[in-house]
């Protein structure tokens, strides 16, 4: 009886052997017989309930919805744009030459841009430049149709600056980035974060009371002299008109 029941093991044994081996080659010649075509849609329908669905159509949504956002903020940051180049274009020309910003060398983005109005228009060398917040260089060099700024932000480049708060005097002083550096005069009543900063009221290189930025940072204890980092509020990388500002006897 036991010996029965094992024989009848053994051929179950090798025929359910027989079904696999079979089941196998029939899987493997459908795969070389449709190129793959066949498995491809096995593994599709295995795999559809676990497959991203509504999560996936959500994750495209968010990100359409990102995508709007941006652009409708970027179209509300060059509306505003334009509409601070006209305000400044449209100032008082009897006192300012308006002027479009027409070349920047990526090498010198923080020294130098160059405008599309020179000699024959009025401008020369020294001349006070302001763009849309305020004082952003000086005229560097002209010819008859265009004229070079000297940007605040050139290093070395240095200017007389008041700080309105403490009515204290400082050196406005390029670094080669959008931030430069304010050194202060003495050490006492120094700036504060947030402090306001301006030409001189009795400047004679420059026009008195021109905004120039906003102190973002202070070292007070610098080795040499105490200095502030100052933002500038005509940011000379977005700057797309200036202004430059006619002297007394062209006026």
């Amino acid at each position: 009886m036991i010996k029965a029941r094992g024989k009848i093991g053994f051929h179950l044994l090798l025929k359910s052997r027989f079904w696999v081996i079979f089941l196998f080659g029939a899987l493997l010649f459908g795969i070389r017989w449709t190129k793959g075509a066949g498995y491809l849609d096995l593994y599709s329908i295995l795999l559809k309930p676990i497959l991203p669905g509504t999560a996936q159509r959500e994750w495209i949504k968010e990100g359409e919805n990102i995508e709007r956002n941006i652009r409708l903020k970027l179209l509300e940051e060059d509306n505003n744009r334009l509409r601070r180049a006209l305000a400044l274009k449209e100032f008082n020309s009897n006192q300012r030459i308006s002027a479009a910003v027409i070349s920047r060398s990526s090498r010198n983005w923080w020294q130098l841009l160059e405008i599309n109005k020179g000699v024959k228009d009025g401008v020369v060398k020294g001349q006070t430049v302001i763009g849309p917040g305020g004082l952003i260089g000086l005229v560097d060099s002209t010819t008859p149709l265009t004229s070079r700024v000297r940007l605040l932000t050139d290093p070395g480049h240095q200017v007389g600056a008041w700080i309105y708060r403490t009515k204290r005097h400082g050196i406005l002083t390029g670094m080669g980035t959008n931030r430069p550096k304010l050194i202060f005069l003495n050490k006492n009543n120094l700036a504060k974060i947030g402090d306001a900063v301006t030409t001189s009221p009795a400047s004679t290189l420059l026009p008195p009371n021109l905004t120039i930025g906003i102190v973002q940072f202070v070292n007070e204890k610098a080795l040499q002299s105490p200095y502030a980092i100052v933002q500038l509020t005509a940011s000379p990388e977005a700057i797309d008109w200036v202004q430059v500002l006619k002297n007394d006897d062209q006026q």
